[in-house]
């Protein structure tokens, strides 16, 4: 496993270096790589963002895209040495870019806390901070070994984590929230989904023990509320079902993924 990760720095590292070498105007259309820019202290070389990134006001930052589309003429105006782009925006647009002359840089959606990690040393390593990028690696790895550790052993509790409502839709195995699931202790009750979408009828039958619903405004706390109507759940009788904040969640840094782990840890078992 450890040798598997290593190889996928070192495969995503040259891909960078190739691309672009220490880029000084960046246009992010990935908000987890916004984040992780203003994380290492990298936000000055940030020309473009989408208006989902959390940038801050006094930044002056200009919007360029929403989650899917691209204001291709407003970016070539911003004269960007790359554009970092996620699979949330169609290869179209992508190939657009390109043909204009514009360098783009895909990121793909981290599909475990490995790949959080391995993706966040890749932005350190595009603006020149690779080695402080390990540094906050490393550390979020010790985080993660003593969350662990302070987990019950032998308990392996029912978990629903709730991304949707209307269609209800959950966490599968094979994603980076799946992995919430297992450093807690947890058994996924979707651990044979190959997608997320679910029926409530089947999440009462799986009777789980915890349910944690991601921030969908009032929406979430109406969820929290149907899932407590049912009298025989097992969460709902326990009173624990939670609402978690979508901005730590589901588009993370290795810190915010630790943080939204130690929520749920404490939520769980204290």
């Amino acid at each position: 496993m450890k040798k598997n990760y290593f190889i996928l720095i070192i495969l995503l590292t040259c891909q960078l270096t190739i691309q672009a070498q220490k880029a000084k105007r960046i246009v992010s259309l990935v908000p987890w790589v916004t984040k992780s820019l203003y994380l290492m202290g990298e936000q000055k070389r940030l020309v473009g963002c989408t208006n989902y990134c959390p940038v801050a006001a006094s930044d002056n930052i200009p919007v360029v895209a929403s989650a899917m589309s691209v204001n291709l003429e407003k970016t070539l105006m911003l004269k960007p040495d790359v554009v970092i782009a996620s699979s949330l925006i169609k290869p179209e647009i992508i190939d657009n870019l390109r043909k204009l002359g514009i360098k783009v840089v895909y990121q793909p959606y981290p599909k475990s806390f490995e790949e959080i990690c391995a993706y966040f040393i890749q932005i350190g390593e595009l603006v020149g901070q690779g080695n402080k990028a390990k540094e906050i690696v490393n550390q979020q790895k010790d985080r993660l070994a003593k969350l662990k550790a302070s987990v019950p052993s032998g308990k392996n509790p029912k978990v629903f984590i709730q991304i949707g409502a209307k269609p209800l839709f959950c966490v599968v195995p094979d994603t980076f929230m799946d992995d919430f699931i297992r450093f807690s202790g947890g058994e996924n009750i979707a651990s044979g989904f190959k997608i997320g979408s679910i029926t409530r009828e089947y999440v009462l039958k799986q009777n789980p023990d915890f349910i944690f619903i991601v921030t969908m405004g009032i929406v979430a706390q109406e969820e929290k509320d149907t899932w407590l109507g049912y009298s025989a759940l097992s969460a709902s009788k326990s009173k624990k079902i939670f609402i978690l904040d979508a901005d730590k969640t589901c588009s993370p840094t290795p810190i915010l993924f630790l943080d939204a782990l130690e929520e749920m840890i404490k939520l769980m078992y204290q």
